[in-house]
């Protein structure tokens, strides 16, 4: 099988490379989609001379098949739903509000895991490049880039490392750029088969390097 990215850091190092030919007009505000977004999106930051934090998106679980969801929701507030899902489910606005507060609770308490580290920076004016390690649907992304929008960023780039072809032109069509060395054509499609060295990153892992990367005087 061959690899396109020996781990997450290689695949941030090809897309800093990228993105450094970009001409911002602000300093720019890299935002990670934790948790694997956070390793890819680190040695973006640090090529761009920019700020980092992190958007936290949670998917809204159908109750009876909690491994899918109807929607997501971000730690900015804004909620995105699959309207015909919704629709076909027959749930009702109350099925809805009970899945938000529940998730609402999730989001919070990932806050208060990642000790302080994450919010700290706005979108507002900047040029945002939003960061996830890879894009399967597209659908947490959406809700990423919508919310980002909501808080008047001057641009909005997503750097991610690979994707499958409907997320790429899903996402492709609501920002200023979809930066994507590697789209899939097949009609199987996983994020984690892009990297050698794939795995589940634990939350201590994201706090580690928010903190590092804080402490090199970027706060």
């Amino acid at each position: 099988m061959s690899w396109s990215y020996r781990d997450r850091e290689h695949a941030g190092r090809v897309l800093a490379d990228e993105l450094r030919k970009e001409s911002f007009e602000t300093e720019p505000l890299v935002l990670a989609v934790p948790n694997g977004g956070v390793a890819v999106a680190l040695p973006i930051a640090e090529v761009l001379d920019a700020a980092l934090d992190v958007i936290i998106v949670r998917k809204l679980q159908i109750p009876f098949n909690p491994e899918a969801g109807f929607g997501a929701l971000t730690s900015l507030g804004t909620m995105m739903l699959n309207k015909d899902l919704v629709s076909g489910l027959g749930f009702s606005d109350e099925d809805i509000r009970s899945v938000r507060t529940r998730t609402e609770k999730q989001i919070e308490s990932r806050k208060e895991a990642y000790d302080g580290l994450v919010g700290l920076y706005s979108p507002d004016n900047k040029d945002v490049v939003l960061v996830d390690d890879g894009l399967a649907s597209g659908y947490t992304m959406l809700a990423a880039v919508t919310s980002v929008r909501e808080s008047n960023p001057k641009s909005i780039i997503v750097a991610a490392p690979t994707a499958s072809a409907s997320a790429a032109k899903r996402v492709g069509g609501v920002v200023d750029r979809l930066i994507c060395p590697d789209v899939g054509s097949g009609f199987v499609f996983a994020v984690a088969d892009a990297y050698e060295n794939w795995y589940d990153v634990p939350d201590t892992e994201v706090i580690d390097s928010l903190r590092a990367y804080r402490t090199r005087s970027y706060l």
